[in-house]
């Protein structure tokens, strides 16, 4: 193989593969249907990338069957132009999950699935491993801001963090030496189509652990494990679980507790991001760290260094006076654990949260969810739903949850481009963007905007 070509080049999980294959020497390259700031970045470490569908600027390195590995992600259709060509002349065409199975047989797959929280604890994870005597290599689905980037590489260690993506069963392809399930409420329903076929293939999932490994699974999930013969099973919580916190102290934007383990129970953990959902978060990833060799003190320094992941809480400003910042937060129970937390720390202040749903599938299917878990604020401004790789369902609109929200909370509905209008006349106390959309990409200029105000 002397080329890998991306088709969705600029996705978070196939930017981490583009890096390694990068760092292999390789020739790489791809298409991506926008620029942004990730695709620019893989530029200037290297990576070909065009933005039309345009089989004629496939570069000429990338044209060769026999030494070129093509990588899809599947949210790119079927009828994709440059697709299509790579099919009708017999290239090696896997998709990203396929590339990370390979690389959890040939090393020692840590892994993190679940329906939200894997990106956190994946993250967590890996920078307590990789600043420990263990180390690891790591592929994740956020930024890393310890690290500056979605892909951790050692020069020694066996181990590998990966974060097991549900969608489009891609974590089947995956053979864990150990993993952790943070959730399995249903979502994704346009894949699945029921909550039984959801529940059904994270249980699938259980039964590819490799023989001497691990499930670390969060205690009260709806979801049934099936492991093999000689899989050991370990359950976690913030209070409950072989894994869980005890003294948990949140004071003066501190958190503090103790990790509570069946290793060794660690007194003094203190949260380098102190948002209280981390808690959970940080038991599921010291668990997978402590028992691929962690000591005690490699868990303090991890967890009190950990810097945590864009959009994942993500303060843009932080002042006496105001408070910006954005959460991918894109699933009901995902907005309700992030109201949640904010009502912790900030629970003398006033809430608003704006909020782009993501998906017509995830809003027909959830919208009185998202109404009750939004309903927890005091204040919900909506935008339109960002289709992402969908076409408008009717009378699937923001208007499904705008009408539901409980009567004590101020709501309105505004267009995206209309939102830094709206910063401008307005003065926000604590402000938080949701959702896994584009309005993220105005989190500076709203930070700015307010920072001035």
């Amino acid at each position: 193989m002397k080329a890998v070509y991306f088709v969705g080049a600029g996705g978070i999980g196939m930017s981490a593969i583009a890096r390694y294959f990068i760092r292999q020497g390789l020739v790489v390259a791809g298409y991506d249907k926008t620029p942004s700031k990730l695709t620019e970045q893989l530029q200037k470490e290297g990576m070909l990338i065009h933005y039309e569908e345009d089989v004629e600027q496939i570069p000429a390195e990338c044209r060769a069957p026999q030494n070129t590995l093509v990588i899809y992600t599947p949210a790119i259709p079927e009828e994709h132009k440059e697709l299509q060509f790579f099919r009708q002349n017999g290239f090696d065409i896997q998709k990203r999950a396929q590339v990370l199975g390979t690389l959890t047989k040939e090393h020692k797959g840590l892994c993190v699935a679940g329906t939200h929280g894997k990106t956190t604890t994946s993250t967590m994870c890996a920078h307590i491993m990789h600043q420990s005597s263990a180390d690891c290599n790591a592929f994740l689905g956020g930024i890393s801001k310890n690290y500056g980037t979605n892909y951790i590489l050692s020069d020694d260690s066996d181990y590998v963090v990966i974060e097991a993506d549900e969608f489009d069963r891609s974590f089947h392809w995956l053979r864990p030496w150990m993993t952790v399930i943070t959730s399995s409420d249903p979502d994704h329903l346009d894949i699945y189509g029921t909550k039984e076929a959801y529940l059904e293939s994270f249980r699938h999932y259980t039964t590819l652990i490799q023989p001497g490994g691990a499930l670390i699974i969060h205690t009260g999930l709806e979801m049934k494990a099936d492991v093999p013969e000689g899989v050991r099973t370990y359950t976690y919580g913030i209070d409950n679980g072989d894994f869980h916190a005890e003294n948990i102290k949140i004071e003066n934007g501190e958190i503090t507790f103790d990790f509570i383990s069946p290793v060794e129970n660690v007194t003094g953990i203190k949260l380098g991001q102190p948002v209280p959902i981390n808690i959970d978060n940080g038991i599921g990833a010291m668990a997978m760290a402590q028992l691929n060799g962690c000591t005690a003190e490699e868990l303090r320094k991890g967890m009190e260094t950990y810097g945590g992941v864009d959009r994942r809480f993500d303060f843009a400003l932080r002042n006496e006076k105001h408070v910006v910042l954005s959460d991918y937060a894109h699933h009901p129970k995902e907005i309700y654990q992030s109201a949640k937390s904010m009502k912790q720390v900030y629970h003398d202040r006033h809430i608003t949260a704006i909020f782009q749903p993501h998906l017509y599938t995830r809003t027909r299917d959830f919208y009185e969810d998202f109404a009750e878990a939004l309903s927890q604020l005091d204040e919900v401004i909506l935008c339109d739903i960002y289709p992402a790789r969908e076409l408008p369902i009717p009378g699937v609109t923001s208007q499904l949850i705008y009408d539901r929200l409980a009567p004590n909370v101020k709501k309105s509905m505004i267009h995206k481009e209309d939102v830094l209008d709206l910063v401008r006349s307005r003065d926000f106390d604590v402000l938080i963007i949701l959702g896994a959309g584009d309005l993220d990409n105005y989190v500076p200029q709203i930070a700015e905007i307010i920072s001035k105000s």
